[in-house]
């Protein structure tokens, strides 16, 4: 009876662990990781939108009939932490893909874990060049326009202008430290007669606005490039105002035509500054008016940038784990490179040569409308448009 009564408890457990076994196969897992805590007024319409995405996912037979499962983590904004997450997802969770990330310090991170363990990598947000170019590798691939990419965008327009004297104001890590140096070199090569004449770099998320506004006025610019968002973005606004930094000088800004940087400047927004940004409310494209409408339906509120950026990144996995029909992660990457896919901002292609997706951006200025920020006279370009030449980034590149 005794060993009647084992072999039973063993055919029983047997039972579970094939019924575990078989629905850890019946989903597929993605690890998710951002700093929302840290930076909520990005991360949580970021969040939403890549929620959105799983449910329209799901309901459309998942990934070749599989359900799409993503665990999310919060890295605090500390690169030691989102390894520490990465860590935790692929040995603990077994995550077929890691995806997301704000911050390009821990971006960077997150791309050297995953090419340390070979795992697939989709960089959601950050925008350093390092992330698909010096410090570029196989296992990882970004979705968001580049420094670069919003750099050339930005020159193109900023060229334009008549001023010769520049300053720069940039937080001091490695994205803001990435997007000065590609606007001051590519500015540099179309306007060979402009003067770099002051440089400020406050500690992100720390900026004591009044001595760098005090110091840029003294350097007497006749443009500014700014690449502060967020919170220091409102501190720079609100005393560069007070002291008439921005008066009759030209500004060119990264990002500041977000809503989510804009909307908090409120009736502060200087006018005329040239941007990119998100006008969700005047983009009129079928892709576009899909995605606003099915947003707007189930939050009853409008998108950020983050929210395109998080609808993205996981309609982007879900199109790649569809296509690879497999998550080995060397069958993730060949399918990935060169694959194509509609986006709410038109169709994009993730390049072979350096993993970098050819999702673009809007570029206009900065306005006033009934109290509150807007970008006008915006126009999209397209990422591919953007772009150095193959020869230019096989040599930034390493071969892997």
């Amino acid at each position: 009876m005794r060993r009647r009564h084992l072999l039973g408890a063993g055919l029983a457990i047997a039972v579970v662990g094939m019924a575990g076994g078989a629905m850890a196969q019946s989903e597929i897992k993605i690890g998710e990781i951002n700093s929302y805590s840290l930076l909520p007024a990005f991360t949580e319409p970021y969040r939403k939108g890549w929620q959105l995405a799983v449910e329209e996912v799901n309901a459309a037979g998942g990934i070749n009939g599989k359900k799409l499962v993503v665990i999310s983590k919060d890295d605090g904004g500390k690169p030691a932490d989102a390894q520490t997450a990465a860590n935790e997802l692929v040995s603990s969770e077994n995550v077929a893909m890691l995806a997301g990330t704000f911050l390009s310090n821990i971006g960077l991170a997150v791309s050297d874990f995953a090419n340390q363990k070979k795992v697939f990598f989709l960089a959601a947000e950050p925008l350093t060049d390092a992330i698909t170019w010096s410090k570029g590798n196989r296992y990882t691939f970004r979705l968001r326009p580049s420094n670069y990419m919003q750099a050339a965008m930005l020159v193109e327009e900023a060229a334009k202008l008549p001023a010769k004297r520049w300053a720069t104001i940039a937080p001091n890590y490695e994205y803001g430290q990435s997007a000065v140096a590609v606007f001051k070199k590519l500015m540099s090569e179309k306007r060979p007669d402009i003067q770099w004449v002051d440089e400020q770099w406050p500690p992100q998320g720390k900026i004591d606005a009044g001595p760098v506004v005090q110091a840029v006025a003294a350097a007497n610019p006749e443009a500014i490039l700014n690449v502060t968002f967020g919170a220091d973005l409102v501190k720079l606004v609100r005393e560069g105002n007070t002291r008439g930094l921005f008066k009759n000088r030209s500004v060119v800004s990264f990002l500041t035509g977000e809503p989510e940087y804009l909307d908090p400047l409120k009736d502060e927004t200087p006018e005329g500054w040239i941007v990119t940004g998100y006008p969700w409310y005047d983009i009129k494209t079928p892709d576009h008016d899909k995605f606003l409408k099915a947003y707007q339906a189930k939050y009853n509120d409008y998108p950020r940038l983050g929210s395109i950026v998080g609808y993205q990144t996981i309609k982007a996995a879900a199109a790649i784990l569809a296509k690879a029909n497999s998550t080995d992660p060397e069958k993730l990457i060949a399918a990935t490179e060169g694959l194509s896919m509609p986006s709410p901002f038109g169709e994009i292609t993730f390049r072979k040569i350096d993993h970098q997706s050819t999702l673009g951006a809007y570029v206009g200025k900065t306005a006033l409308k009934d109290g509150k920020g807007v970008m006008v006279n915006s126009v999209y370009r397209k990422g591919a448009d953007y772009l150095p030449s193959d020869a230019e980034v096989e040599k930034l590149r390493p071969k892997d």
